[in-house]
């Protein structure tokens, strides 16, 4: 069963939890109170009313069926949540009131470290002030640490230079009753000076989390403020005299503690001592501490609660750093000022690094992002070098604007200096592994070796490969060589963390090249540069290479792999490869002949397998403006992702062709259809006085190139110079030896299931600038294809408040009249409530609206949105939902109202139309158009095509138009049918 999640507070730390709960597999939803500005549009985290009183909150929690509260801040743990959650039977990831002593009552804390004997600097508590004062000018040590007994919120304590300044601190918190805080004690710590080789006149402070759960506990992590390094022998000496005395000593006097203990401790001259102890997650630390954890954190809280932490698995992400930046209003931890625009936060991209909200708000009117607070939000970076971890934070921050921000630069400093000085630099520190690429080089050396042929020494390890052309059957060889990439088809594979093909993808490009020479691809080398080497996907990306080397006849004989920490960000890379062939002097025809192509010569065409590896910076693009993600089924492709598609590998030519080109002397010249297209590649092998006219209907264009013309609205010469469009080589040939060119072409392909076909001629140039005329591909890109699995306008909405921060709603509840509806089901998977009412329960239309009604009231639904409903509604729930119902339409509005919209504008003979978002009213498609966005009618296009295209338009102005009625943008005049606009 999936968990429901409430997580109590409204800082950083409380973001935190939510987007670490968020990774697990087990919750469904999360709930934050009162939240802020980030948790408020998370994934699923949902803004609940801030609830006060315990016995109300566990009655909201029982009918959400919450499964767990988290309780962020300390207030509610002293005050007895847990116990009030416990009476209803909710679980609390939090102790109980008497063990929250720990952190809520200074004066109970002090004492108790006295009787378990942990060490902790010497005090006296005082509750008036001239006893307080008296001790502190008489006291045989430094008397200058002031703190406040109860919960302070962070600002209970005073670190003062001098006896002046203590006093006068001491006569402000004893005398402040309008602090809130009953009992006030003075708490004074040795101010011991740790003087070191490396930090003279600093005292080391550190900061240790631990989960506890009855008398056992488990390390969560160590976090040590200002980023110093704590010894293996000092943190044995915590466990043993700091956290094992505590944890047993509260099981001793009855005080159940489940949860995270986190102790302040001071490394003096005169050893360990305890500054006090927390009784949840700290801020910031928390922000520093989840980055670092690759364990389920649900399942690690539940087993904490339940009594079987040492059944947890806690697994740390090993040899990594992680700072937390915090960033703060002007004037804070005084007074500051609220309602300062933040921008900026869009523009951190980098997948290390991540922002925490804290003090963030909506403002009503702008409906953007404001501060609320004093602490802003968090920056937290996580790489596996502590210096870039403070780079990237610190670029972060000064990325993020708002008017009076501010925060330290010198968070890592100490730890940066302590850590060149004490352990010394390595090129593992630095970021590259030789103990890695070993690793690598003898995980791949059996697929290597796979790829032998005839001359090869596929040895890995040498300073270069081998290759012997007499073995290889050459005597007077002349040698070609090519040498490519796969471009940004990468980003494809890296987003679907799916990369068995690219590698073929990557000895195709280069070994196609060198069979156009004629030549037989002998040896490949392959060069792989990435920022850290992940080990799993280097070797999946090595399997496709040495499948396509296998493919293509060639050797792998070895390669070069880079690790170049600062240059590629963790987890990018990029590929690049070089073969070698050769073509056998005096026996072999080298090509191409260019200055035997004449006109009347016949270009036959070789079918490409898809897309090949080229363009996609514009498939990018597309896929962008389709509003599809890559795991969405194929529309072109069926059983297939998006992704899967367009993941096609290249198809390889060489050991199916170069025995034809070698047997054939009417082959003239083949080019290889790349980057460029057809208008781009076949004018290499022409004569500068000749022109190719291709005729596109003699070939099949694959459906993935009409997809990618139709969606994107992509002109035709554009496709030309881009994509293969279905060719992936190009042969010329004189017109007698076309026919044998072709059947012995489709012999050989036959078992890549590829076809050849005549394609065009080579003719007189007469356009000194076309080297290349393609008829007719404009109606072979229109023509239909089946079109499956076309994702609907709910979750083009579902998405939109999902994954863009900006969003101004969230879809709560989603209804529907049929039980069977797809619907229901992607928005369950979305975790979005659904409720199916049957409309043939009721007599009438109105009692049917008057129960959805009830459904929208009890759930605090604003806007209602029509996405597939087929229904009319009732005059009466129109005009009581009067500018606050949302449909969309299949045309451009008032042009051609009711059903088959898209017909009616094929049928009209008009060259645009396109979809519109509406405020619904009585008259049927009459409502106040709010957005608008036309698509062009092709002569080719039918029914299907043009309502695709329409309804890929609708998926992008649909969340448009309901963000700008939600933001109060966009209403309804309550007289006029028009949109009132409040920019």
């Amino acid at each position: 069963k999936m968990a429901n999640i409430l997580i109590i507070g409204s800082g950083a730390r409380e973001h935190c939890l939510a987007w670490k709960l968020n990774q697990s597999d087990s919750v469904k939803l999360i709930y934050v109170t009162p939240g802020n500005a980030g948790t408020f549009h998370g994934k699923f985290c949902v803004k609940v009313p801030d609830v006060q009183d315990f016995k109300a909150l566990a009655e909201w929690c029982v009918s959400r069926a919450i499964n767990l509260v988290v309780v962020g801040p300390e207030i509610p743990l002293a005050e007895g949540i847990n116990e009030a959650l416990a009476h209803s039977g909710i679980l609390c990831f939090g102790p109980s009131s008497k063990a929250a002593e720990i952190e809520s009552n200074k004066s109970f804390t002090k004492d108790f470290m006295i009787r378990h004997n942990i060490p902790t600097a010497r005090y006296k508590v005082f509750t008036d002030s001239q006893s307080a004062c008296q001790h502190i000018n008489a006291a045989p040590y430094r008397a200058l640490v002031v703190k406040a007994s109860g919960l302070a919120a962070g600002k209970g304590v005073v670190v003062a230079k001098d006896k002046e300044e203590a006093c006068n601190t001491a006569r402000k918190m004893l005398n402040l009753s309008a602090s809130g805080i009953r009992e006030h004690f003075i708490f004074w710590v040795e101010w011991y000076i740790y003087k070191s080789e490396y930090m003279l006149n600093h005292t080391r402070t550190a900061s240790l989390l631990c989960l506890q759960s009855r008398t056992t506990k488990e390390w969560v992590r160590v976090t040590q403020d200002q980023t110093l390094v704590i010894s293996k022998e000092t943190m044995r000496l915590i466990e043993q005299n700091v956290l094992k005395r505590t944890v047993q000593g509260l099981h001793e006097e009855g005080r159940t503690f489940k949860g995270v203990l986190y102790a302040g401790i001071m490394l003096t001259g005169h050893g360990v001592k305890v500054l006090e102890f927390n009784c949840r997650f700290g801020d910031p630390e928390c922000q520093a501490i989840l980055p670092l954890l690759e364990s389920d954190l649900y399942s690690v809280m539940m087993n904490c609660i339940n009594g079987r932490l040492s059944d947890a698995e806690v697994n740390w992400k090993e040899n990594h750093s992680s700072v937390a930046l915090v960033v703060c209003s002007e004037g804070y931890p005084g007074e500051y000022k609220k309602g300062k625009l933040i921008t900026g936060m869009d523009n951190i991209t980098e997948g290390s690094v991540r922002v925490f909200e804290a003090g963030t708000s909506f403002d009503r009117e702008s409906r953007r992002k404001v501060t609320s607070g004093g602490r802003v939000l968090t920056i937290s970076a996580t790489t596996e070098s502590l210096p870039l971890s403070n780079q990237l934070v610190l670029q972060a921050a000064d990325g993020i604007q708002f008017e009076g921000a501010f925060y330290r630069r010198d968070i890592a400093k100490d730890g940066i200096i302590f850590l060149k000085r004490n352990r010394g630099l390595s090129y593992a520190k630095c970021g590259v592994s030789i103990e890695n690429g070993d690793s690598f080089v003898a995980s791949i050396s059996s697929d290597v070796k796979s790829t032998a042929r005839p001359g090869s020494t596929p040895n890995l390890g040498g300073f270069g490969g081998c290759f012997d052309l007499e073995k290889a059957g050459y005597n007077n060889p002349i040698l070609v060589a090519g040498t490519d990439g796969v471009g940004t088809k990468l980003l494809i594979a890296q987003a679907m963390n799916k990369y068995d093909k690219i590698g073929l993808d990557l000895v195709a490009m280069c070994a196609n090249d060198v069979l156009t020479h004629n030549a037989e691809s002998l040896f490949f080398l392959d060069y792989y540069a990435c920022g850290s080497l992940q080990l799993d996907v280097a070797r999946e990306v090595l399997k496709g290479i040495s499948l396509g080397c296998a493919m293509a006849g060639c050797a792998l004989i070895g390669g070069e792999t880079a690790e170049m920490p600062g240059l590629f960000p963790r987890g990018v890379f990029d590929i690049g490869g070089f073969v070698v062939g050769a073509y056998e002097k005096g026996r072999d025809i080298p090509l191409p002949k260019t200055d035997c192509i004449i006109a009347g010569d016949v270009i036959v065409g070789v079918m490409s397998s898809g897309l090949h590896s080229n363009g996609f910076s514009l498939v990018r693009k597309v896929i962008e403006l389709s509003g599809m993600d890559l795991w969405d089924p194929s529309p072109f492709e069926d059983g297939k992702s998006l992704g899967e598609s367009l993941l096609k590998p290249t198809a390889i030519y060489c050991k199916a062709l170069l025995p034809v080109f070698r047997s054939l002397n009417q082959i003239r010249g083949v080019a290889h259809i790349t980057g460029g297209g057809i208008v781009g590649n076949l004018p290499r092998v022409l004569p500068s006085n000749m022109s190719a006219i291709l005729d596109a209907r003699k070939w099949p264009v694959p459906p993935v190139f009409r997809w990618l013309a139709g969606t994107g609205d992509i002109p035709t010469d554009e496709m030309l110079k881009t994509f293969n469009c279905g060719l992936g080589l190009c042969i010329v040939t004189s017109q007698s030896g076309a026919n044998d060119v072709i059947i012995k072409c489709n012999n050989a392909l036959s078992s890549l299931s590829l076809k050849a076909f005549q394609v065009g001629e080579i003719v007189e140039k007469h356009n000194p600038h076309q080297a290349v005329v393609v008829t007719h591909l404009n109606k072979e890109l229109s023509k239909s294809y089946r079109m499956t699995n076309v994702s609907s306008n709910m979750q083009a909405l579902i998405k939109h408040s999902t994954t863009h921060p900006e969003s101004s709603y969230q879809v709560k509840l989603v209804i529907s009249n049929k039980a069977d509806a797809l619907g229901l089901i992607k928005a369950q998977e979305a975790g979005i409530m659904t409720k199916v009412i049957d409309h043939r329960k009721f007599k009438v239309r109105e009692s049917f609206d008057r129960e959805i009604d009830t459904l929208l009231l009890e759930n605090n639904i604003e806007i209602i949105c029509l996405a597939g409903f087929m229904r009319l509604l009732s005059g009466w729930m129109v005009q009581k939902w009067h500018g606050k119902i949302l449909n969309i339409h299949p045309s451009l509005l008032p042009s051609f109202k009711g059903v088959n919209a898209p017909k009616q504008a094929l049928n009209a003979g008009v060259k645009v139309t396109g979809c519109t978002v509406h405020f619904v009213v009585e008259e049927m498609d009459d409502g106040a158009i709010i957005e608008q966005r036309s698509v062009r009618i092709e002569t080719t296009d039918d029914v299907s095509t043009l309502q695709y295209r329409i309804k890929l338009a609708e998926h992008q102005i649909y969340p448009t138009a309901l963000d700008q009625v939600a933001k109060g943008l966009a209403s309804l005049d309550d007289k006029e049918n028009k949109v009132v606009w409040n920019c």
